[in-house]
């Protein structure tokens, strides 16, 4: 049988018209085939995209060279500032009240120089501290730094925290209780000192009542007369410590050195003078044992006591500070100067040493 008909007439071969059969079923090798719907969409995306424009041969932007003013105008002004702290501080601490008083760290050994100058600014209500070294203290018990206990000797550690604690209290009974600041009798304090301390007890029964250069209750505590001082404000400020070691006979002896800064005015109604009566004290306590010592539980005895009083007066011993107002600055502190701020050495007037009036180099 023909295996079919050419439309020129002419007839297939059987195997031709096989081959073509196969073929047409698998599709010839090189006909062209439908493309995929990826390959239609990139290709229609492709053709709405413009045309991007040719670049000229001549179209190249070099970059722009960095622009260095703000070294230049930070430095300027950095230079300007320098200029006005050296010529004109006052004015930089007025324009930036809190410029003299951010906190300084706590004393915990005795400095080496005395703090650095500051501007010269009055005080005022607002600002009793204003201008003095002691706006950067802490206030109240806060200023007194005390160690860490620790056992000596025949001390346990418990025995000496107990007596810091005491040291601490004692120093707050007698130099900032506010009633006692008002002129009051210091009973809380005078309770912590042994009451068979032959010397001291003298000490405190005729200070009180008959205030002397050698009995004045202004060598252990600090008391202003109401009728003319007011102080300024309910803040003391405050700056030292404690330390401690064994001391005789076994006893734990505990050594304060605490400066004390009292802001005042007149009592007078209208009085706006603000004067700052600076007061250091160093004291030796000896809490001792009492199978060796006759004592009383909790209390010490005062192996000795030194102090620095500036702008508290130096006329005859009256029981209370004098702060010097007025014309009266003149006269006061006839003595030997001295810089109430200053802590890098000891402390001079007490029990063994002169009791010269010493005028503050500052305040």
């Amino acid at each position: 049988m023909g295996g079919g008909t050419e439309p020129d007439g002419s007839s297939r071969s059987d195997k031709e018209w096989e081959q073509f059969l196969r073929e047409s079923v698998a599709g010839a090798a090189d006909a062209p085939k439908e493309p995929s719907a990826r390959a239609r969409a990139v290709t229609r995306r492709l053709r709405e995209q413009p045309a991007p424009d040719p670049a000229g041969w001549r179209t190249y932007t070099p970059a722009r060279p960095k622009r260095r003013t703000g070294w230049y105008v930070a430095g300027l002004l950095a230079s300007l500032v320098l200029l006005v702290l050296a010529l004109a501080p006052g004015w930089v601490t007025d324009l930036f009240p809190g410029a003299d008083s951010s906190p300084q760290a706590a004393e915990t050994a005795r400095p080496a120089d005395a703090p650095p100058t500051q501007a010269d600014r009055r005080p005022t209500r607002d600002e009793p501290f204003r201008g003095s070294p002691a706006a950067r203290w802490a206030s109240g018990a806060a200023g007194i730094t005390v160690p860490k206990a620790e056992a000596v000797g025949e001390t346990s550690a418990a025995e000496v925290e107990r007596a810091l604690d005491r040291s601490r209290d004692f120093l707050v009974a007698s130099s900032l209780d506010r009633g006692v600041l008002r002129g009051e009798h210091p009973e809380r304090a005078i309770a912590l000192i042994n009451p068979h301390q032959k010397d001291v007890q003298d000490l405190l029964r005729t200070a009180f009542r008959s205030p002397s250069e050698k009995n004045d209750p202004l060598l252990l505590f600090s008391r202003f007369q109401p009728s003319r001082v007011h102080l300024v404000g309910e803040v003391v400020k405050t700056r030292g410590r404690l330390t401690y070691e064994e001391g005789e006979r076994g006893a734990l002896q505990v050594t304060a050195d605490v400066t004390f800064v009292y802001p005042v005015t007149r009592a007078e109604a209208g009085g706006d003078e603000i004067v700052r009566t600076i007061v250091r004290r160093e004291l030796v306590l000896s809490f001792d044992d009492p199978d060796k010592v006759r004592t009383e539980p909790g209390t010490f005895s005062i192996v000795s006591y030194k102090n620095d009083m500036t702008n508290g007066g130096c006329g005859t011993p009256t029981g209370y500070f004098e702060p010097p107002f007025g014309t009266d600055h003149a006269a006061d502190g006839a003595g030997a100067d001295i810089d109430p701020y200053d802590r890098s050495a000891s402390a001079g007037r007490g029990e063994s040493s002169d009791d010269e009036c010493r005028r503050a180099t500052r305040s």
